[in-house]
């Protein structure tokens, strides 16, 4: 397929590399790399990342939390996510805006559609934080509403496998990766892409999304190239 925009989905945890917990600048760093090397070669890229390592508003409801006030707390985690992979993103020589789902002025812009279009046509790497903006959505919710807003070609969900597996092939060596699959297939096989949200919304606006290994070196870059790298999921 080929790429003109897309919409590059990480999660917080991503970010923790070998530490664990918050921000590895390594991690960091490797992948500001690879996202500057994709854009560098022409293709539009947007960017929504979760907050998953800095706090998540279910792990907080599940501990007696407000489910809202939970909510919003993951929401300013994606904030400082974003921040942090712009300043990584702009070391490496590339013009990055952060628009957010959250009014957070003067740290960033709020998203808007045509915003966001425009500075995609201008050349700038655009990061869209505080996911929808609203509390109950995930951050994967929030990816699928600014893939279609934007009108990206696909979602790239980038992971810590090389796609969707028959069983978690972490805990089951015999597990076996599909290519490709129909969102129908993948929702009558149970298996967890996204939650239901954002699944429906892919689905319902012919929105393709490619699960893929974002840690591994070079991954992105051969998927942009038109390489079968991951596993594809179309109506």
């Amino acid at each position: 397929m080929k790429l003109r925009r897309v919409l590059l989905k990480l999660s917080g945890e991503s970010l923790e590399g070998s530490q664990g917990y918050g921000i590895d600048p390594v991690r960091l760093n490797d992948y500001a790399a690879e996202i500057v090397s994709v854009v560098k070669a022409g293709v539009e890229v947007a960017i929504v990342i979760g907050g998953g390592n800095i706090f998540r508003g279910l792990a907080g409801t599940g501990k007696g939390m407000d489910r809202v006030q939970g909510d919003y707390m993951g929401m300013l985690a994606t904030v400082i996510n974003s921040l942090a992979l712009q300043a990584a993103i702009e070391m490496a020589g590339l013009k990055v805006k952060v628009l957010s789902g959250l009014s957070i002025d003067p740290v960033c812009e709020s998203m808007s559609r045509r915003k966001a279009i425009d500075y995609l046509e201008q050349g700038y790497l655009v990061i869209i934080a505080g996911g929808t903006g609203n509390p109950y959505f995930t951050t994967d919710s929030a990816a699928a509403l600014r893939a279609i807003e934007i009108k990206a070609d696909v979602i790239l969900k980038g992971t810590r496998v090389d796609g969707i597996y028959t069983a978690d092939p972490e805990k089951d060596p015999a597990a076996v990766r599909y290519e490709k699959l129909t969102f129908e297939e993948a929702y009558s096989k149970g298996l967890k892409i996204m939650d239901l949200t954002a699944f429906t919304l892919c689905r319902e606006n012919n929105l393709p999304v490619v699960v893929f290994n974002m840690n591994e070196k070079g991954g992105l870059q051969r998927l942009i190239k038109g390489e079968m790298v991951g596993t594809l999921v179309t109506n």
